[in-house]
């Protein structure tokens, strides 16, 4: 029964080998890493090409704490139109026109207020002419008033002649009085005429320059609209460049971060590279339901005349300048990874990729304080590989 069993423990012939060939393969395996290793060190490591950009040095000054966009709008812009209804004679005003306070702007057709004004005139020469004779009339019923006086005491007159003769002294004077009031009516009616006359000419109300010009020679114009479109209402249009200022929206969840007085730079659409220096001057005291916006003014503090009329514009709100903070460099926001749970930047030195540790400062836009991390000057790669490792050999290539 035992020899039954014994005979029963045999190796199957598809068993045969197997340790043998196992041990071999792991043999392998080690020997190919091995060499993988050796070659790794014994060929060239391959730099790796990196987008870098110049770390550059903050501007002096308080760093910004919002930005916003508008327009340049001036405080004082007026279309200058008539008082009257009239066809324009001539037209002086042209756009680029600059003009002072009380320059003629246009002549209208004035033939009927210079009639208006001579019929005036003589009215008041007529009743003028008439206090001569009045007064000479008076004087000697105020002569013969008082003879009649003298010999009504001698009893040699009536009381009636007396009385007639009075009432003929008091007759001449109400007409004196009343010529000299129909004089008075008549200089009225003359300056009435005069301003009529005066109306026909169209001055310019205040300084500024002429940037649009709306009537012209032959068209009829009115200070209120007749409908049709053949009547204008507007001669030219007058902004007054010394008014220019700076009109933005602001979120009104922003608004608490601006005040009167605060500094802002200002950059022209028309001049990307021109920092212009300003100041708000107030903050409109409503919003905008609609655009949940609030209006802020903002003046220039020096004009120049590059900067125009509805010229676009943007606008960085700026803080005050940080007591005793450490010397910063700017950096495009594409040079801060998050690795580790933490900021870091890479520098390129020398061909080498250097892993350091940054400390983040104020938002500007596409850019970035950097208080700690990388100098002015320095490289910092803002494009490459996803991954990459301190002290790797590294080219630069153009960020662009």
């Amino acid at each position: 029964m035992a020899n039954d069993n014994l005979g029963a423990l045999k190796i199957e012939d598809k068993d045969r080998g197997l340790a043998p060939r196992r041990r071999n393969w792991v043999i392998a395996a080690v020997a190919a890493a091995a060499l993988l290793l050796l070659l790794a060190v014994a060929l060239p490591q391959r730099a790796a090409r990196v987008q870098v950009a110049a770390a550059r040095a903050p501007e002096a000054g308080p760093a910004p704490l919002l930005n916003a966009s508008g327009y340049v709008t001036p405080r004082r812009r007026a279309t200058v139109a008539a008082k009257i209804t009239g066809r324009v004679l001539d037209v002086f005003a042209d756009e680029g026109l600059v003009v002072k306070e009380g320059d003629v702007l246009a002549r209208l057709d004035d033939a009927e207020a210079r009639v208006a004004l001579a019929a005036a005139e003589r009215d008041r020469d007529v009743a003028r002419a008439q206090i001569p004779d009045l007064e000479v009339n008076l004087a000697n019923a105020e002569r013969e008033l008082k003879r009649y006086d003298r010999l009504r005491r001698e009893t040699v007159v009536s009381e009636e002649a007396l009385d007639a003769t009075r009432t003929s002294a008091e007759s001449y004077r109400a007409k004196l009085q009343l010529a000299k009031e129909q004089v008075r009516s008549a200089e009225a009616r003359i300056a009435v005429a005069r301003q009529d006359l005066e109306n026909c000419t169209v001055r310019a109300p205040f300084a500024g320059i002429v940037v649009s010009k709306d009537a012209q020679r032959g068209e009829m114009v009115s200070p209120i609209s007749a409908g049709g479109g053949y009547t204008r209402t507007g001669i030219a249009t007058i902004v007054d460049m010394q008014s220019l200022e700076i009109e933005v929206d602001v979120n009104e969840a922003n608004i608490a971060r601006v005040r009167e007085g605060q500094k802002v730079a200002a950059t022209l659409d028309a001049y990307p590279e021109w920092r212009i220096p300003a100041s708000v001057r107030t903050v409109i005291p409503t919003a905008d339901r609609q655009k949940a916006t609030v209006k802020v003014r903002i003046a220039f503090d020096a004009l120049d005349p590059k900067i125009l009329p509805d010229m676009g514009v943007k606008v960085a709100f700026l803080g005050e300048p940080e007591p005793g903070a450490a010397p910063r460099a700017i950096v495009p926001r594409a040079a801060v990874r998050n690795e580790d749970g933490g900021d870091v930047v890479y520098v390129l030195k020398d061909g080498r990729l250097a892993r350091r540790p940054a400390k983040l400062g104020t938002p500007r836009g596409t850019e970035i304080d950097l208080v700690e991390g990388a100098a002015p000057g320095e490289q910092v790669v803002v494009g490459g590989p996803q991954r990459l490792r301190d002290g790797a050999k590294a080219v630069a290539a153009s960020a662009d």
